[in-house]
């Protein structure tokens, strides 16, 4: 079954026109890779998948976004369930600062009422912990700061913000982009554990990235799908000159 599928979508600025007629099927429980240049549309694009581009007011969308077969643009969709089921993680590592670890992650929940009991709270934060590893290195400082953690650490302890809230969907903006080589490492690592029971849609400016960690590849640009297939085949036999000279490092 396709967790995402995109139909026809357009998506403009005002008067630039920055997606233009993407389709494409993201199959569920895989690691989807979206690349291409910087500038290139691929963060707004993610942005149409949870309904965030909604944010900017000179934005407007047209065309289809299925999640699990659902147009979440139809007007009978509540935004906010959909933000709810699928989470997103930003290129730049956003924890609250002004918030200890345990309430980073506590905060959506307690927010949205899906716990009854403080044990129930207690519970979801150590498991969201665990599933981003992250709980063995916090669990005796979950009253600390997440300025007193590295670049990696912050971005893992805003992946289990978004995991606490059991989204099925969790969308990744360049994820890595602003932590040490290490800090990347682990969270690549972090992403063949997820993809088990997620489907994650990773934008990433890297094809190394994107050959290293992901199932299936679209390349995006200037706001056209060139093309899209199993990683594999993509880089191995690209079928668009464009593609070829994005993933050898010529574009």
């Amino acid at each position: 079954m396709n967790a995402v599928e995109t139909r026809d979508l357009h998506v403009y600025y005002g008067e630039n026109h920055v997606i233009k007629g993407v389709s494409l099927e993201i199959p569920e429980k895989c690691i989807f890779a979206l690349m291409g240049p910087s500038g290139c549309g691929k963060s707004t694009f993610l942005r149409t998948l949870n309904r965030i581009i909604e944010l900017r007011e000179e934005a407007r969308v047209e065309g289809e976004v299925r999640i699990y077969g659902k147009n979440i643009y139809s007007p009978d969709v509540d935004p906010i369930e959909i933000r709810k089921n699928v989470g997103m993680v930003f290129q730049e590592p956003n924890p609250f600062p002004h918030l200890t670890i345990y309430e980073n992650v506590a905060l959506g929940v307690k927010l949205n009422k899906l716990v009854s009991s403080k044990e129930e709270l207690d519970k979801r934060v150590e498991w969201a912990l665990k599933k981003a590893s992250l709980w063995g290195e916090v669990k005796d400082r979950l009253r600390d700061y997440p300025s007193n953690l590295s670049g990696g650490q912050r971005q893992r302890l805003v992946i289990a913000r978004a995991l606490a809230m059991k989204p099925k969907i969790i969308l990744m903006d360049e994820p890595t982009a602003n932590i040490d080589p290490v800090g990347t490492a682990k969270v690549e690592e972090l992403l063949f554990e997820l993809k088990k029971d997620y489907t994650i849609i990773l934008v990433t400016h890297s094809p190394h990235q994107a050959a290293r960690v992901s199932d299936y590849v679209g390349f995006l640009y200037l706001g056209e799908l060139i093309e899209t297939g199993p990683t594999k085949k993509v880089f191995e036999n690209p079928e668009h000159e464009l593609t070829e000279k994005y993933v050898t490092g010529v574009l």
